[in-house]
This record gives structure tokens, C-alpha cells and sequence, in this order.
């Protein structure tokens, strides 16, 4: 039997399939389906920074209302142990999947900027979640910060998130970084048990009938695959950390492109809001079968066999792959 296992964050996983964070694991209804469709692990929705801080503020000001006239009240008010509201239902979501499911279950931390907030982490592996991925999306538009101070940011949220739990940590960011080998290096010293690669960007577009800026959520196609194939094959054997892919997964196809670069696990989240959590055993089935025509015995065997350092040209993940792909199209293709 071909055996799909793996280790992620250090955690033993029975498939590299895992359900990113996204509606479908923030559903309880759907945790079953995932698990029996064969999830090596599920990620639930992120707590944001700004959902504490949020909260943070509307617990402060109830508390300090009108203590000018009635100061002695404030004696009166009950100590508060717990999280508030919006990230005590986090935690609830993450205790009731422990409760009903056999597999990993991570828990994800969306913020950018050091502080206070990085407690809540504390709060999630209380809750019991098996390892923290910290979500770093940040588009950074102000024009005065540098590229080396929002690393240096990053670095510390990573040492401070860390520095909260005993648990695995997993930091997710996106490919927007001029060096992002040497960030991906540091991040691993800074304390990153993991590397979840990458995060999409999803930007605004603009409506020309009400000339409003508004949301736009389009779901990812395979070709957004390439990003994460490409920095994982390079990091790969370069970085002792654990690594994820992440954005474009749809078939199984991607799942091995992204096993043969040296991923250690690959997350999906739009194949799974377009074909229902059982896509994962087509997926699993896809993979399996691919293995066994070819005599993989296991996803051990496979992983990081067409990575940089094992493929005859290591050009092809550098610059000279730009060179070779801009003059592949000739006059015959065109039509």
C-alpha cells in the first residue's frame, strides 16, 4: 500500500492534504466530511489583530464609562480571566474540533505588528490546537517604511508569538519580499517551525457604476501554484523548518508538482468551495494512483526529487528560467 504519511511542524500526519483556513474548516459541519475525505489536518479561520484589538477597546470603554461620577463602581466589576467575546469564539471553535476530530487540528493568528494581542496565541493552544500558524498579510503603502524595518517587524512578532506557546508555530506571509530566501532563513531562526507558502493578494477593484472601491474575492487557479513551487524548490534542503504549500491547489496534479519541489504538506482552499470538502479523496486518488504507476512507494521517497539541488540544470528555478520562458513563445504559437 502506498503510504501518503508525512511530518508537518512535527506532527504526524496520515496525508500531505490539508484543509487551509477558509469557510469550509470554520464550519463544524463540515470537519467530519474533511476528515473522512482523508485531511491530513485542518487550519481554522484566523483571529485578527484588529478583531482583539476591537474588542479590546469596546471591554475598555464599558468599564471605564462614567467612573468619573461613579468611580466606586469600578470595585465592583468582576475580574475577567477569559478572552473577550469575538476571540473567546476562536477558542471555542478550536476546543469543539479537538473534541470531535482525530486529526491536527492549527489554529491561525492573523496580525502584522507586535503587542499585547500576541497573547491570544497562549489562549488557542490552551483551547488545545495542535500547533499556531501567524498570518502575516500586510500590504505596507506607507511610503516611509522600509523593507528592512517591516522584516524587522515581522522577526519579532515571530519572537514574541513564540515566546507565548509550547506549541509548533507555522508563519504564513506572501512572496513580496526582495530577498525572501535570506527572510525565510531568518524567520526559521527567529523561531518558525514552519513555512506556509504563499499568501494570495486580494485586492480591491473599483465599480464603475456607484465609483466605489469594493471587495473582490476571486478563487485561485492551478497557474498560482508556480510562486510556492518555485521558492520551495529553492528552500528546500536549505532550510530545516517545514514547509507548505499554499494557493492554486485544485488537482492532483498540483499536489504532486508541489510533493516533487519539497513540500512537506499542501493546503487547499478554493478547489474546496468549488467541489465540497469530499474533492480531497479525488485529489487523494489522483496522487496515489500517480505513485503507483511509477513505483513511489511513499511520499517520503518523492518529496524534493525535482528540487533545486537534485535536478541536472539548478538554472531553471533562477534567472534563466525568466530568459527561457519569455522566448518559448514563437510565431507558431500565435494564432
Amino acid at each position: 500500500m502506498t503510504d501518503l504519511s508525512t511530518t508537518y511542524l512535527g506532527l504526524a500526519l496520515r496525508s500531505p492534504l490539508v484543509a487551509s483556513a477558509g469557510p469550509v474548516t470554520g464550519n463544524p459541519a463540515m470537519w467530519q466530511r474533511l476528515q473522512a475525505a482523508g485531511a491530513g489536518a485542518i487550519v481554522l479561520p484566523s483571529l485578527f489583530e484588529e478583531e482583539i484589538e476591537q474588542d479590546a477597546f469596546v471591554l475598555g470603554f464599558n468599564e471605564e464609562h462614567g467612573a468619573d461620577q461613579f468611580g466606586e463602581a469600578l470595585s465592583y466589576l468582576p475580574s475577567i480571566d477569559q478572552p473577550p467575546a469575538g476571540p473567546a469564539r476562536h477558542v471555542a471553535l478550536v476546543e469543539r474540533a479537538r473534541e470531535q476530530l482525530d486529526i491536527p487540528v492549527i489554529a491561525s493568528l492573523n496580525g502584522t505588528t507586535p503587542g499585547g494581542w500576541v497573547r491570544y496565541a497562549k489562549h488557542l493552544a490552551d483551547a488545545g490546537a495542535h500547533a499556531i500558524e501567524l498570518n502575516l498579510y500586510d500590504i505596507v503603502v506607507d511610503t516611509s517604511v522600509t523593507a528592512a524595518e517591516l522584516e524587522h517587524r515581522y522577526l519579532e512578532l515571530v519572537e514574541e508569538v513564540k515566546n507565548e506557546i509550547e506549541i509548533p508555530l507555522a508563519v504564513k506571509l506572501g512572496p513580496w519580499f526582495t530577498a525572501f530566501g535570506n527572510l525565510a532563513v531568518r524567520l526559521q531562526d527567529a523561531g518558525a517551525d514552519g513555512l506556509v507558502l504563499f499568501n494570495r493578494l486580494y485586492q480591491p477593484d473599483i465599480d464603475l457604476d456607484t465609483l466605489e472601491v469594493v471587495p473582490t474575492l476571486t478563487l485561485s487557479t492551478s497557474a498560482e501554484t508556480r510562486m510556492s513551487l518555485h521558492w520551495i524548490a529553492n528552500l528546500f534542503g536549505t532550510v530545516n523548518c517545514s514547509l507548505a504549500a499554499s494557493s492554486g491547489v485544485h488537482d492532483g496534479a498540483d499536489v504532486l508538482k508541489l510533493l516533487l519541489a519539497g513540500a512537506d504538506v499542501v493546503m487547499t482552499t478554493s478547489a474546496l468551495l468549488l467541489h465540497g470538502p469530499e474533492h480531497l479523496a479525488v485529489m487523494e486518488r489522483s496522487v496515489r494512483q500517480w505513485m503507483v504507476d511509477r513505483d513511489y512507494d511513499s511520499v517520503r521517497e518523492l518529496r524534493g526529487s525535482v528540487s533545486r539541488g537534485n535536478v541536472p540544470d539548478p538554472q531553471v528555478y533562477e534567472r534563466a528560467n525568466y530568459y527561457r520562458i519569455i522566448h518559448s513563445w514563437t510565431n507558431a504559437n500565435r494564432r
